[in-house]
């Protein structure tokens, strides 16, 4: 019985990479319309004391905070990227 290996150089962490960003817009996008449903239905009474308003924002805030956070990974990855296909090419 043989076992595949996979080796660090192998793996493409690139695709690793947009797969998160994909997974991460996806997610900001879903708690934006659930904080955004939440918020809506529970408009009626404005108040702090009413849970459902309340959680409607915090999920509200807590979309943008992923796609911010989301934005920040991307950012970071491709400039990394960037750099390291600028420094493979200057070896040449």
């Amino acid at each position: 019985m043989t076992t595949k290996t996979a080796t660090i150089s192998q793996a493409n962490p690139k695709a690793d990479v947009k797969r998160l960003v994909k997974a991460m817009t996806f997610m900001a996008w879903a708690v934006l319309i659930i904080g955004t449903v939440l918020c809506l239905f529970n408009l009626s009474h404005f108040s702090d004391k009413n849970v459902g308003l309340m959680v409607g924002l915090g999920f509200l805030v807590g979309s943008v905070h992923i796609y911010v956070i989301r934005t920040a990974i991307d950012l970071v990855h491709t400039k990394m990227y960037q750099t390291k296909e600028n420094d493979g090419s200057n070896d040449q």
